[in-house]
This record gives structure tokens, sequence and C-alpha cells, in this order.
């Protein structure tokens, strides 16, 4: 019997590795009865089908780990892409997904933001440099695209080209969905024709938002309309977007991951958070994706302050410094450490005074935080003062 992917191959005039093709034949067909062994073989044949079975069994079994088995249910569900997958080459990681990359023509910060029904979507989807660009590559992933796209904008190839030249020499084009923004606000997105439906993209001016697998084609305008109408810096706004792609029916799945990355205007070669990146965050798993995401992009402007005072700090500017913690507090007011460091610093240049309520108030919620401050003299972060230290400790509620 010639297996129906075997017919597949044939009719699309691939070639198929003997060992895949012969994983899917199983996979598809071992449900069948195997036929009958002639009776002049008698049991031993049937010994024989067994054990052909169970090895057969057990090679599906490795073969799907190893991502066989992924190619041949991609040749079935999309069959735009029978030809390339049939053909051997990788199809990718899934990540069905929506998404926008954008950039805020007044700070020129770039960035992308995404939300998924699958896990870790911010491992494979987000890619971005500063004073390069920002890229969102999903749908039947590639995530190559990252990485080749920021090169070639590096090398000051346009967003619009270098997409053009990795779309072009992509032989499972129809089965990607990418879109990118450079430095100079230059936009492109692509969605192949084997995404699956609902997909597509809006391109607008400095950002485009691009679904695939959506529940409906409402998803990514109601993402383009949002991000256009909300005030606030290009997180607060790529948010929206999320929150109004969802609201309009988001993944037909459901939701589990999600993350949000803003780059700054330049480089500097510091490729990390407090430096070129102003937000790098990933939600991998959670029921609700972008409303984690959100008290992420809360908490890392709290931090935000906070390292901005401690850099106020050391160059002498301590009034400056004083206001970034007071606004580090006001920002995560849930976060203990906030105040804490905050009333450390008041303490220590002789604002007792302001120091000591704050130290109170954290330590009748946390009274771990007295112990630590006894720890800080020997570390240089706090006056060898033991009569300073006693009356702060003495701050702590009394233990029953």
């Amino acid at each position: 019997m010639v297996p129906r992917t075997a017919r597949a191959a044939t009719s699309s005039s691939a070639t198929f590795p003997p060992s895949a093709l012969a994983t899917i034949a199983i996979s598809m067909d071992a449900a069948a009865p195997c036929a009958a062994p002639p009776a002049t073989k008698g049991w031993f044949n049937a010994m024989v089908v067994r054990k052909v079975a169970t090895a057969a069994r057990e090679r599906v079994t490795r073969e799907y780990i190893t991502g066989t088995m992924r190619k041949a249910l991609l040749a079935l569900l999309v069959p735009g892409l029978v030809h390339t997958v049939l053909a051997g080459s990788p199809a990718g990681p899934l990540a069905h997904t929506f998404s926008i990359v954008a950039r805020d023509a007044a700070t020129g910060e770039m960035g992308v933001a995404v939300q998924s029904h699958w896990f870790a979507v911010g491992s494979m989807v987000t890619w971005a440099e500063a004073g390069v660009g920002a890229i969102a590559t999903q749908s039947f992933i590639d995530p190559g695209y990252g990485p080749r796209a920021l090169g070639l904008m590096r090398g000051a190839v346009s967003a619009p080209d270098a997409l053009k030249q990795l779309v072009a020499a992509d032989a499972q084009r129809d089965g990607r969905q990418v879109a990118m923004v450079d430095a100079a606000g230059r936009v492109s997105a692509f969605t192949g024709k084997s995404a699956i439906a609902a997909a597509g993209h809006h391109i607008g001016p400095g950002f485009s938002a691009q679904a695939n697998m959506m529940a409906n084609a409402k998803v990514w305008p109601a993402m383009a309309a949002a991000f256009e109408r909300t005030q606030g810096d290009l997180a607060d706004r790529m948010l929206a977007a999320l929150d109004a792609g969802q609201a309009a029916g988001g993944d037909i799945r459901g939701k589990q991951s999600a993350a949000l990355v803003v780059v700054k205007a330049k480089g500097t070669g510091r490729p990390w958070v407090g430096a070129d990146r102003t937000f790098d965050l990933r939600v991998d798993d959670n029921p609700n994706p972008i409303g984690e995401l959100r008290r992420l992009v809360r908490l890392q402007r709290a931090y935000a302050h906070a390292n901005r005072g401690d850099e106020l700090m050391t160059e002498k500017k301590v009034d400056e410094a004083l206001r970034e913690y007071a606004a580090a507090s006001k920002v995560a007011p849930d976060i203990l450490e906030l105040p804490f460091w905050h009333a450390v610093t008041l303490a220590s240049i002789g604002r007792e005074a302001e120091a000591a309520p704050i130290f109170k108030a954290v330590f009748a919620k946390e009274p771990i935080w007295a112990d630590l401050l006894a720890r800080l003299p020997a570390a240089g972060l706090f006056p060898n003062d033991r009569a300073l230290l006693e009356r702060v400790q003495r701050l702590r509620p009394r233990r029953p």
C-alpha cells in the first residue's frame, strides 16, 4: 500500500527522507489492521509482525521528539507548506500570535510587544537593538529573521529592504509572518498566504500590528487604532495595543505568554536594561499574560527610578537621588525594598528624622529588614555609628 503521505510527496514532486517518510506512514496508517500473514507462516510470522509494530511505535516516538512528526503535521495542516516541508528544510517552532512593532517619533525609542497562546513567546518572537530596529517574527516562525534583519539594518539597509531580502530568500515564506521597523521609522510587514486565519497586518506611521490564528479579523485593526489613540510612552502604547487585540477576540486558542522590549534611539554597545534597553520583560506562562506584563512594566519603572537614584548618589547629587528613590517607592509601594534603601540613604546623610517613619513602616510589615540593616555598616552601606543603628532598630515592632 502506498501511504497517504507518500502520495503527497509524489504529487508535490518533493523528495522526502526515507526515515521521515516511514515515520509519517506509520503515524497515519498504524491504526489500520495489519494484513494477516499467510497461514503457511504460522505463529512465527505473527511474532515478527508484532515486533515490527513495536519497533515502529518506538521509532515514531523518537522521531516525534526530534521534530520529524512536526514536519509531517505542518505538511498536513498547511497545504502551502507541503513542498518545502517534505523537501526536508526545517519548519521551525510555532508562534501563532499577535504583536506590534513600533518607533516613538518623539524619543526615537523602538520596541516590540506580543501575546500568544504559546509557551515563552518572547524567547522567539521579539528582537530589538538600540539605534538599529525592532522585529517581530511569528506564525510558522524562523527566529533567524531577528538577528539577520538586525544585521542588515545595522549595515544601513532599510527595514522594508531587509524584509524583502529575507522573504525572497526563504523557501518557507508562505508560512511566515514578520514585521520590522528601523531607526528612521521605516516599517514593513509580511503575512504569508499559509499563515493560519484569521491573519493579517496593519501598517501605520512608525508601526505595524500583525496577527495570525486569531478569533476574527478585527484583532490587528483594533491594535492599530489603540496604538494611535493612546497617550504615553512607547511601552504604554504597545500595551494598549495588546489589550485592544485581546478585547477584539485575540488568539483563538486563548492566552499563555507575553513579552515587551523597548530599546533606545541610539546604542552604546551596552545591550542591557538600564543602558540600551528600557524594558526587556517576558511572561512565559500565565493565565493573564498581558495583565502580568503590565505589572512587570510598573515594577521596571520603579526600579529604573531606584537605579537612577543610585547613579545620582555616586555623582553626589543627593537631592535629585532622593527624589528618584521617592518616585520608586510611589510607583511600587508593595515592594518594601525600595523604601528601605530610600530610608538607608536618608539616615546615612544625616536626615534621620525623615528616615525614621519610612523605616518604621517597612519594619512593621517585614521585620527582617531590621536584621539586614545591622549588616550594612560592615559593607560600607550604612554609617558605622552604633547609637544610630540602635535608634533605628528600636523602630522595629517588639517580638511577642
